[in-house]
């Protein structure tokens, strides 16, 4: 079992072997995540990794004119970061949090010594980088051949699979950002959803009524996902899909 300020959350946390975990536990430091606080920027040298609990987090590439979009969402699936040990812990995106919520934070330092022991760490870490590189993949795949709508749906299931519950907090303004589209179009693929009875939307709260529903209108591109991280993060749990996941 675990509790509200228990790491092993994280489920990349919780799968390292006792004797990882122990040695990395003393530096765990909890930490709140606000809502659109960036954990880093494009170029700058990263001083933590970070490990998300209750909250998620966009990676997203930031255009000259200011303009973004998201290239991939983390959640208690894994760690931000990975460019800590995969380079010179300087990424070309940025961070921030998308979903308000709890998680740890993990010293770079720490991290890179318990990552050069070759054991778990490692071999954990490698698996969710390889995950996260298919999932930014199938991303840029889906932002340019599939339909708002579409695009809308995987976003909310990877949401929903990376988060405690079947809610999500978001604007329609902030979707659009996401995803990279306009408003508009996120306001009629909203529309459209709540029509199908898939979906509620109310003041920023999007309320998910049947994710099955929900799935079979997204495009390919999340269970590409899906099976991806079922391959490499054995550890991961899977959500079900519910035909009443909330009334």
């Amino acid at each position: 079992m675990t509790s509200a300020d228990d790491p092993k959350q994280n489920h990349l946390l919780a799968a390292l072997s006792a004797e990882a975990y122990a040695r990395l536990m003393p530096d765990l430091e909890p930490i709140a995540m606000a809502l659109g606080e960036p954990l880093y920027e494009a170029d700058v040298a990263m001083d933590y990794v970070y490990f998300p609990t209750t909250c998620m987090v966009s990676l997203l590439y930031v255009m000259d004119n200011g303009d973004s979009a998201e290239i991939a969402v983390i959640g208690n699936d894994g760690m931000v970061g990975v460019s800590v040990f995969m380079g010179d812990g300087i990424m070309s995106s940025r961070a921030v949090v998308q979903n308000a919520g709890e998680g740890y934070r993990l010293s770079a330092e720490a991290f890179t010594r318990e990552f050069a022991r070759g054991r778990s760490l490692q071999q954990i870490a490698l698996r969710f980088t390889q995950a996260l590189m298919a999932q930014m993949i199938q991303t840029g795949a889906c932002n340019r051949h599939h339909t708002v709508e579409q695009q809308l749906c995987r976003w909310l299931l990877l949401t929903l699979d990376r988060l405690p519950g079947d809610n999500v907090k978001m604007t329609k303004e902030l979707i659009a950002n996401m995803l990279g589209v306009r408003r508009e179009g996120v306001i009629e693929a909203t529309n459209a959803l709540q029509k199908h009875g898939s979906i509620r939307y109310d003041a920023g709260l999007i309320v998910v009524l049947n994710r099955k529903m929900l799935e079979d209108s997204a495009c390919e591109c999340y269970s590409v996902v899906r099976r991806e991280i079922e391959r490499l993060l054995a550890y991961v749990p899977s959500r079900e899909p519910s035909t009443a996941m909330l009334n």
